[in-house]
């Protein structure tokens, strides 16, 4: 299994790079924010992830299912849900576990529950279907194919979250984000290739940042909502 850290040099980009004014602000943001208080809180958020995959197996079906929970929803209001629910993730009958989910505020409890329940056959073995896989795209495809209710953008928040570092998670935030500093028109949809596409450009904003897409998405995120997440 890969995972591949962002390397520490200079973050500025290099001079022959003349993007527009307002993808020169988000970049100077970055730099900045790397350099204070915010840095340090992505810094350690990097290194939980890092630990998280040493974790239990019940562990990382956790968060998998944390995942689940953020598909069309709020991250901050699943990640409350993650650590009310817990190990209930693996042992609630699924009536029961749609109507703490209802309980707790989400929006799709009934559906939520249904995708968890049936994701539980994998409960025992995702961390060695993790240590399979060549690398992170060929487990985000799997993921995506094997597991309901997990697309790309969920996909990559959950192999983000045990520690790989060079998917991105591209929800509307981002999307907003680029869209605004004219990195990218918005998409009418976001197909997968649409998807790739997108997160080729972020990759390409990682690289002037000498970042991998890991912190870059946390930087973003902190930018457009003032938090920094799992």
């Amino acid at each position: 299994m890969s995972r591949i850290s962002g390397s520490s040099g200079s973050l500025n980009p290099p001079n022959h790079l003349k993007p527009p004014d307002s993808l020169n602000r988000l970049l100077s943001t970055v730099v900045a924010l790397r350099g204070g208080e915010v840095g340090k809180l992505v810094c350690a958020r990097i290194k939980e992830f890092e630990a998280a995959f040493m974790g239990e197996h019940g562990k990382i079906f956790e968060e998998l299912c944390f995942c689940i929970l953020t598909a069309n929803f709020n991250a901050e209001k699943s990640i409350k849900i993650q650590s009310e629910i817990g190990g209930g993730f693996l042992t609630l009958v699924e009536p029961q576990l749609a109507r703490k989910l209802k309980e707790l505020g989400h929006r799709y409890p009934n559906v939520r529950a249904k995708y968890i329940v049936e994701a539980r056959k994998y409960k025992n073995s995702l961390k060695d279907v993790i240590l399979s896989c060549d690398d992170e795209h060929g487990l985000r495809e799997w993921l995506v194919k094997n597991i309901k209710g997990i697309g790309y953008k969920e996909a990559s928040h959950f192999i983000r979250n045990i520690g790989y570092k060079n998917s991105a998670i591209v929800d509307f935030h981002i999307i907003d984000l680029l869209v605004r500093s004219g990195s990218i028109e918005k998409p009418k949809t976001l197909t997968k290739a649409k998807y790739l596409e997108i997160e080729g450009v972020l990759g390409a904003l990682a690289a002037e940042l000498d970042m991998n897409l890991a912190e870059l998405d946390l930087y973003l995120w902190f930018i457009e909502t003032g938090t920094v997440l799992k």
